[in-house]
């Protein structure tokens, strides 16, 4: 999606956590996970929390997958005949429509930050996997210099916070979901935990 600076700064070790999730579910989101993040994925416990409960669940869950059932799942979820079961965009979730308003909001907001799509990307940049990792990449300062956090507020809230968990859920109880129902589930209490956690730095 984007061009990475070329020296990484020293982040704070919550902020390093929260980068990795959202990086971790950019991956699973962008394209099917390959034997290393699935082998990864297997490896993952969590605490007794609603999202340390559905990243135990998930380790659980991967170990009766294989990379080809989870791309037929991927495929299924996203792309299938036409379309696939789900719709991971922005603008489908805030408008019912593709390619609306709030796609030329994030080109305007992404231009400001400095963030460029890799030419070698073709999907529409209010995806799912997109905005992952952007919220990552502003974190870790991937695209310059660390966002700060009213900063990566401002854009949570406004491309991610309104639809997000939305999305989650509805990836959660999907009819085509094995891997990615657990997935669907750390999402969603993920985005809730910042959601909480960006309202309460604004107190």
């Amino acid at each position: 999606m984007t061009q990475t600076a070329p020296n990484t700064p020293m982040i704070a070790e919550e902020d390093r956590l929260r980068a990795d999730l959202y990086g971790y579910l950019s991956a699973v989101l962008a394209a099917p996970p390959d034997a290393a993040l699935l082998d990864k994925s297997a490896g993952l416990s969590g605490d007794d929390s609603d999202l340390g409960r559905a990243i135990t669940a998930l380790s659980r869950v991967v170990t009766a997958c294989t990379v080809k059932s989870v791309e037929r799942e991927f495929s299924a979820l996203f792309i299938g005949l036409g379309r696939g079961e789900l719709l991971p965009y922005a603008s489908y979730y805030m408008t019912g429509f593709l390619n609306e308003k709030p796609l030329a909001q994030l080109r305007s907001d992404m231009k400001a930050l400095q963030i460029t799509r890799a030419p070698n990307v073709f999907e529409p940049e209010d995806n799912i996997a997109s905005l992952m990792e952007m919220m990552a990449g502003m974190i870790t300062g991937q695209f310059g210099a660390l966002a700060p956090l009213d900063q990566q507020k401002a854009f949570f809230n406004k491309h991610v916070a309104p639809w997000a968990a939305h999305f989650f859920t509805d990836l959660e109880g999907a009819k085509n979901s094995v891997f990615y129902a657990p997935v669907g589930a750390i999402g969603r209490a993920f985005i809730e935990i910042e959601r909480e956690a960006f309202r309460m730095s604004g107190d």
